[in-house]
């Protein structure tokens, strides 16, 4: 088969997919369907067409088809000519034709000529004929009706305050004007608790008001987020009706995969949009109910088109929170749809604002939602605990306690040896009580002495409190040990976790967020993301977190507002909510935190399918990877005899098989194999798992696997406010300057102050940077950035994001030696530094022309992100201006380029003074 038919091969069966009926020229009959496609149609410039397409008798549009992988840029024109040339005899819609598609056949890219700027954008396939129609009979583009937004109002309450928050205001604002400008991806940033979905509610209902739009697509994080998105729709009133929007817009939150064709808001997970586009015809709730933090990013996984959703099924999407969605498979999820994006988030992360283009159109962070009392700020405090710092030991000839971590059955052994263990194996392989216990006691001797002084010393009206644990067998002993710490009741402190039988979760959140007798909720991660729970006070961590982004959500679940008699209303001593405590009693305030995909992938496959389905064949990395993990955590719990038996079967350890899995997916394993040699490389270390023997083993160690109950080792801990351990950072940083001063190239220049003799590169401060980051503890730039704020509030100008330029690293280094007074964005300083050496240089009598100054603030910008700049970097970034030939030709003789990057690269990086 030819390239040429390869790709007519694709097309027509895209087309066909979609309804369109195709026919050559010499059987054409524009009337055989709704839509019908037309191969080779002779047009008025005795060109022909590759396909004219036909709606109800009626010429269209045009597909230019080109061979397969033939890029597909540079040839709308071809295409736009072809809608431009019929022949004035054949009936057509109107002229020129609207719809114009480019193909491949593996890429499509359609444009509507009707657009105020029409352009080609990618499309997953093509679009149906109804859908051509519909959009024909209505007279308008989507992109032309978002021309029609009238300017957004903001009237007063009846209360007297304004219908939008200044931040509400800004974002509707801006994302319209994106809209109209035909982008297609936008992405606001609110703080929690400044109205993410208020806001939605409100765009959502001009988009269907005024742009016209038919269906739009709201995806959340979790089930019970989409519970509590619904009711928002059905609470929220537009400023000019005031009607509840659901009554004037059908509003759908999916529990089944079937959509009214009616609905025009649309509720619902990623998961379940996902098993809707293969065509399931059922999906589970449960399958919803986890974050999609704690889903990682998939891969290899196919979308299909699906004819009941098709790629035009809905104008905008909206992402609530959705962060780790959009990278993997839920990536292509999102892309299968001809739609507009808009991304809500309260933490942007770098690959956020990457795949919504950089178009942020508008930003709110936390600290400015404090200042505008939106939200509450926080202190932290720690507590340590011997065992927690390190670790415990129970002496042999101790009976103690061990627990089946399915079954929660209670065994006993006497140990013949000394059970030693290290604080990372607490509650994994071992539960220290007295562990639980003394950071329990810690909080309770302290909570109305040094956190809360002004409140009446009752237990029964403790803040508010909420606990992460690091499993379910985890929060279940802390629930045990508070009631008796606290000596309170069971309605006192409640397990809100997957695990709970006999209530949904979402009952006891509410529960939670309403009752006066229920005090402390501990969770792993039900509570973690999106969830508001107003009257809450005080976050104890007891699980450590590695995802900056998870990590500030779950923070976020403690600063809302709340009104004084709303508080007293379930903490009847309470003064007021100001602040909210982090109570870190296991080093997550000191910890790296990064977003690298997980080794357990399929925390919601149980061990026996996963293990069949490898036995059955099932290679994918995620499935190879969660059962390496699996394998992993078993071997740990094993006793030796189990073990012994084991390798009786399989003939080598659970180490070595769990190894084997993980190097069949390892990149720099596989690096220099061939596809044949990597896939070989993979049956052999699935092989082992096609004996059903070993399978019924390692089900049954599964079964039985236990964690060490230490009951017996004593524990106290200790709290202090986090001045101290801001103090511990810099104290930290110090000993990394001295330590590292003649190692790190960077370091030794600024210490030095040797800026004259070697010019700070990128690779050198990149390479400090990430010496400070993977220090131990981690010295990363906002961690040190927010240690100076705190320790010398007046000598440090606040940075929203300091990491977003690595340069920043400059100025703490400076700031911790003493070279400078205070510590300010590197870009504020050296644009003054700048216009001090214009300054200077015109005192010298040296007078820069309009065009010079326009290469010097080039060359100025180029410094302040990456530290230097040489003539090779004005040949490679400035290549578009002509390069170092220009560069040279524009400063000429008299002034000497080389002589002035020599200077500019000393003086940003240091007053002219020193």
């Amino acid at each position: 088969m030819t390239p040429e038919e390869e790709t007519r091969q694709l097309i027509d069966e895209k087309l066909t997919a979609a309804g369109w009926i195709i026919q050559d020229r010499k059987d054409f009959n524009r009337f055989a369907g709704l839509g019908v496609a037309c191969r080779e149609f002779l047009m008025a410039d005795n060109t022909e067409a590759d396909y004219l397409l036909f709606i109800d008798g009626k010429a269209a549009g045009v597909i230019e088809a080109k061979k397969a992988r033939t890029s597909l840029s540079g040839i709308e024109n071809q295409s736009k000519g072809y809608s431009g040339a019929l022949p004035d005899y054949v009936k057509h819609w109107v002229l020129p034709l609207p719809f114009i598609y480019e193909s491949n056949g593996s890429e499509t890219f359609f444009t509507d000529n009707r657009d105020p700027n029409p352009s080609a954008r990618p499309v997953f396939s093509f679009h149906k004929p109804q859908t051509l129609k519909n959009t024909l009979e209505q007279g308008s583009s989507l992109r032309q009706r978002l021309q029609n937004f009238p300017p957004l109002e903001n009237p007063l309450k009846q209360n007297g305050q304004p219908y939008f928050r200044d931040c509400q205001f800004k974002a509707i604002n801006n994302l319209e004007k994106s809209l109209s400008a035909g982008r297609s991806r936008a992405l606001i940033q609110l703080a929690t608790g400044a109205g993410k979905t208020y806001t939605a509610c409100n765009f959502t209902y001009r988009l269907l008001k005024y742009a016209k739009a038919k269906r739009i697509l709201f995806l959340v994080d979790r089930n019970n987020l989409g519970r509590q998105t619904l009711k928002e729709f059905q609470d929220f009133r537009p400023y000019d009706d005031n009607r509840i929007f659901t009554n004037l817009h059908i509003t759908q939150h999916l529990q089944s995969n079937i959509i009214n064709p009616d609905t025009e808001v649309v509720i619902t997970t990623i998961q379940r949009l996902y098993s809707m586009l293969k065509g399931e015809a059922e999906f589970s709730e449960s399958n919803e109910e986890t974050s999609s933090y704690e889903v990682p990013s998939l891969t290899n996984v196919q979308v299909n088109y699906n004819p009941a959703v098709p790629p035009e099924f809905f104008d905008v999407i909206i992402t609530d929170e959705c962060h780790r969605s959009i990278y993997g498979l839920w990536r292509q999820v999102l892309e299968y749809f001809d739609a507009f994006l808009v991304g809500l988030t309260a933490t942007p992360s770098k690959q956020t604002l990457g795949y919504f283009n950089q178009n942020l159109v508008a930003e709110y962070p936390y600290e400015r939602s404090v200042a505008d009392n939106v939200n509450v700020g926080y202190d932290i405090y720690r507590i340590k605990t011997e065992i927690s710092e390190h670790g415990g030991k129970v002496e042999a000839g101790y009976t103690i306690p061990k627990i089946n971590r399915q079954t929660r059955l209670k065994t006993y052994e006497t140990l013949d040896e000394d059970l030693t263990y290290a604080p990372e194996q607490l509650d994994r392989a071992v539960t220290s009580l007295n562990q639980i216990r003394a950071v329990l006691q810690t909080y309770k001797d302290n909570v109305f002495t040094s956190l809360f002084p002004e409140r009446a010393q009752d237990p029964s009206w403790l803040p508010k409190t909420l606990i992460f644990a690091k499993d379910d067998n985890h929060a279940e002993n802390i629930v045990r040990i508070a009631r008796d710490v606290f000596a309170q009741g069971n309605d006192f402190c409640k397990k809100i976790t997957y695990n709970v039988s006999g209530v949904k979760p979402e009952e006891l959140i509410k529960e939670f967020r309403n009752s006066p007798a229920f005090r402390i909720a501990v969770t792993v991660d039900m509570i973690a993301t999106g969830t508001d729970v107003k009257p809450l006070e005080v976050l104890i961590f007891m699980r450590d977190v590695h995802s900056e982004l998870y990590y500030e959500q779950m923070k976020g679940r403690g600063c809302r507002t709340i009104p004084l008699d709303d508080l007293r209303a379930v903490t009847p001593n309470a003064v007021c909510k100001s602040k909210f405590i982090l109570i870190d009693a296991i080093g997550v305030t000191e910890s790296k935190k990064s977003v690298p995909p997980p080794l357990e992938r399929k925390k919601s496959v149980p061990f026996k399918k996963l293990l069949e389905q490898v036995a059955q064949g099932k290679s994918d990395e995620d499935t190879i990877s969660s059962l390496a993990s699996r394998i992993a955590a078993l071997e740990k719990s094993m006793t030796d005899e189990d073990q012994t038996s084991l390798e009786e079967v399989c003939h080598t350890t659970l180490k070595t098989l769990s190894n084997n899995l993980l190097d069949a997916i390892d990149p720099d394993k596989l690096e220099n194999k061939t596809p044949q040699e990597a896939e070989e490389i993979k049956e052999k270390a699935i092989r082992p798992f096609a004996n059903a023997t070993l399978r019924t083993m390692l089900m049954d160690n599964a079964s039985k696997a236990y964690m060490y109950v230490d009951d017996i080792t004593p524990d106290t801990g200790t709290i202090k406010p986090t001045t101290d351990r801001e103090q511990e950072i810099l104290d930290n940083l110090k000993l990394f300057i001295e330590k590292n001063k003649d190692e790190l190239t960077a370091l030794s220049i600024i210490y030095n102050r040797s800026y004259g003799k070697q010019y700070l590169t990128y690779d050198g401060i990149k390479e400090l940077a990430d010496a400070l980051r993977n220090n131990t503890p981690t010295l990363d730039i906002p961690v040190l950035w927010g240690a100076f704020m705190r320790i010398s509030p007046s000598k440090v100008v606040a940075a929203k994001r300091p990491e977003k330029m690595l340069t920043n690293v400059i100025q703490i280094i400076r700031f911790a030696l003493g070279q400078d007074k205070e510590l300010k964005p590197f870009d504020t300083v050296a644009t003054a530094r700048y216009n001090l050496w214009l300054g200077r240089m015109k005192q010298k009598g040296v007078v820069f022309s309009a065009e010079q100054i326009e290469w010097l603030n080039e060359i100025k910008n180029f410094i302040i992100y990456n530290s230097s700049m040489t003539e090779h970097d004005i040949q490679e970034t400035l290549s578009d201006k002509g390069g170092i030939l220009k560069a040279k030709q524009v400063f000429g003789a008299d002034l000497l380029l080389s002589a002035i990057l020599k200077d500019l690269n000393t003086t940003l990086i240091r007053d002219i003074e020193e």
